[in-house]
């Protein structure tokens, strides 16, 4: 039954790493969706700027948001030059989360897991707390 609950991702556990998961993935697709309609707006009558059409603007946003460069222009406008700073410090917060998420889940599910009788700290096979 335990390995059955731990493959489905059924205990405490895998729910708050789901559900941390969940939150950052939403939250990410709202903003790249936001983000690309701001970007659009504000750069899509610059001739300078690469923000001609959303999918264009979706492209570059989502660029943005996964820390990778594209081969866009930056923005042009003071207010698309605030937009990218806001998506850049947004990408580089996901990956700090997503890795305290992952640390987070594996540092629990190891004190979730009792250890084999006899050789725990405590001589009943567990953990000391």
């Amino acid at each position: 039954m335990e390995i059955r609950s731990v493959v489905r991702g059924e205990s405490h556990t895998h729910r708050l790493l789901r559900s941390r998961l969940t939150i950052l993935g939403v939250a990410t697709l709202l903003l790249d969706a936001v983000g690309t309609g701001l970007m659009y707006i504000c750069e899509h009558d610059r001739a300078a700027s690469g923000f001609h059409d959303l999918g264009g603007a979706w492209f570059w946003v989502s660029a943005q948001l996964t820390t990778v460069s594209s081969q866009m222009p930056n923005p042009v406008t003071p207010a698309g030059r605030v937009i990218d700073i806001v998506l850049e410090a947004w990408a580089i917060s996901v990956v700090a989360s997503l890795a305290g998420a992952l640390g987070a889940f594996f540092v629990a599910r190891h004190q979730e897991a009792p250890l084999p009788p006899g050789n725990g700290a405590d001589g009943r096979g567990h953990r000391d707390p």
